[in-house]
């Protein structure tokens, strides 16, 4: 079986055509390698044919799949959450992903990126409704609280992201107390806040196959 090529995060950012924002401060520096190589990686970039109506499709779920740093086992079984429930698939999808524990630090501004919150998670760093959650994957309630660990150099750490996030915008459906710090699951995100820069019908096309 031929082994799988290790591709860095810098290269998905550069094949995806954006920033994915994988590398947090890095991805707003001026090393970010997609802001001097802003063309896909390889040895003859530019030599690509006309784009498929598969190929839009495929690169619209890879781009949504590597945002939120998911495996392709994880992205279908998220898929198959979202086609069960009632209502629109495509929503529904992108309000699993926003749901994510990882995905939420990061949108609440306590973590620089979604890979530093799924190691923030991993190390057991994070508290839901009062006990250790380490898993990246649990699906976030209206009613859940996140705090960090109680030690102090837990707290200083999620002090300085969210310091260094000041400017991000936080969703309406999280509400972050900066001292003591936490933050507040306060309802599901709503649709207006869902998928903003993806296509989901395209997601939902590939996916349905």
């Amino acid at each position: 079986m031929p082994k799988q090529q290790n591709i860095s995060k810098c290269e998905l950012c550069r094949r995806e055509g954006t920033k994915l924002f994988l590398k947090g401060p890095r991805c707003e520096s001026p090393k970010c390698a997609f802001q001097r190589r802003d063309y896909p990686p390889g040895m003859h970039p530019f030599r690509r044919g006309k784009i498929s109506e598969y190929a839009v499709r495929f690169r619209e779920k890879q781009r949504c799949k590597r945002t939120f740093g998911l495996r392709e086992a994880q992205f279908r079984r998220l898929f198959r959450m979202a086609e069960r429930l009632p209502g629109n698939t495509g929503e529904s999808l992108f309000q699993l992903l926003e749901r994510r524990l990882d995905n939420v630090l990061y949108r609440a501004g306590l973590a620089t990126s979604r890979r530093q919150a799924r190691q923030i998670i991993a190390h057991g760093l994070v508290w839901v409704n009062g006990e250790r959650c380490n898993r990246s994957s649990y699906l976030v309630k209206g009613t859940d609280v996140l705090k960090p660990r109680p030690v102090e150099r837990i707290i200083s750490l999620f002090k300085a992201n969210r310091d260094y996030n000041q400017g991000r915008a936080v969703p309406s459906w999280l509400e972050v107390q900066p001292d003591p710090i936490e933050v507040r699951v306060i309802s599901l995100p709503k649709p207006g806040e869902l998928a903003e820069g993806f296509e989901p019908q395209l997601i939902v096309e590939i996916c349905s196959r």
